[in-house]
């Protein structure tokens, strides 16, 4: 059974330690082969955040109970966090001020059901923050996965990615900085929704059964829904590439809806339109080996209405991150 994984702001903390150059930072003893670990030490850091090495040790073992909001401002300075950083820092270094969030919401409004259907040209899906995906318009079963002929529990983003790599591989050809992505995606959800159960339950089995996972995950990496261009290798379109937004839906849902959008009268533009009008579950996406078919939704109304009834704000742009 996997174990459901808790922030540890310990090895958080040394992560971006490690990350930072001193040299760059005007310390003495920094440049290749000065130093027998990487980064900052820990008096470096307390030096840099105006406190002391003993207030700083404790910080970083997790006695954060009293620490100020000043304080942790000064921490988060010194090792220049970025703002998806500090706001997991600051979720992470709270525990009695985060409030248990319940487990995000399966059901998708009627009215973004309708804002699917209508969309055209544009391959689209909605996922919560656990991954799972449930809901998507004609384009948007067919130019990944083929979500029509999954089982609901492996239309999950995050699983396929990870536990169907050779599958995924194939498909994103940026596929490690997609992974690295991923993580940090689930990482920054878990600093923010602490008491979801299926996003800790994911977590937690994802870093049982995949080592990729768990060597994204021990990166320590924090990041906020993006945009950007993505690069898919579609086994009958051909070499995608496709921008894309991450749209958050109103925040009790915890659902998020990401389209996909060739530039047009492109190559990619035309690559897609030959997914137009085929029949989903007749393999225009890829499927999961060994899983059986769901069956086939009828018309993009039905799909996503029977999707409905099963069950932060914006980043920087990045290049092709897996969504």
């Amino acid at each position: 059974m996997a174990v459901r994984p808790e922030p540890d702001i310990s090895a958080f903390l040394k992560s971006r330690r490690a990350a930072l150059d001193p040299a760059e930072l005007g310390l003495p003893g920094g440049g290749p082969g000065r130093r027998r670990v990487p980064g900052l030490r820990r008096e470096e850091a307390a030096q840099l955040a105006g406190i002391s090495v003993d207030y700083y040790t404790r910080i970083e073992q997790g006695r954060t109970q009293n620490i100020s909001d000043a304080v942790l401002d000064s921490v988060a300075r010194a090792l220049r966090l970025t703002d998806d950083e500090y706001t997991y820092l600051r979720s992470i270094a709270y525990p009695v001020r985060r409030t248990a969030a319940a487990t995000a919401s399966q059901r998708v409004r009627p009215g973004v059901r309708m804002l699917l259907d209508s969309m055209s040209g544009v391959a689209a899906y909605v996922h919560n923050r656990a991954t799972d995906v449930l809901a998507w318009n004609a384009l948007g079963g067919r130019f990944t996965y083929d979500f029509a002929a999954l089982p609901p529990r492996e239309r999950n983003l995050a699983r396929l990615y990870f536990l169907h790599e050779e599958r995924s591989r194939a498909l994103y050809p940026e596929w490690d900085k997609g992974g690295e992505y991923m993580a940090a995606r689930l990482r920054a959800e878990a600093g923010q929704h602490p008491g979801d159960a299926s996003l800790g339950a994911l977590i937690g089995e994802l870093l049982e059964r995949s080592a990729a996972f768990r060597r994204c995950w021990d990166l320590q990496g924090v990041r906020s829904l993006c945009y950007g261009v993505k690069h898919i290798t579609h086994p009958v379109a051909g070499e995608l590439w496709l921008h894309y937004e991450s749209l958050l839906l109103p925040p009790d849902t915890g659902q998020c809806l990401v389209t996909f959008t060739p530039e047009p009268g492109s190559v990619s533009a035309t690559a897609l339109g030959l997914l137009t009008g085929r029949p989903e579950g007749g393999g225009t996406g890829f499927a999961v080996d060994g899983a059986p078919p769901a069956g086939a939704a009828g018309g993009a109304g039905e799909r996503t209405a029977a999707a409905g009834r099963g069950g932060a704000r914006g980043g920087s742009a990045i290049t092709n991150p897996t969504n």
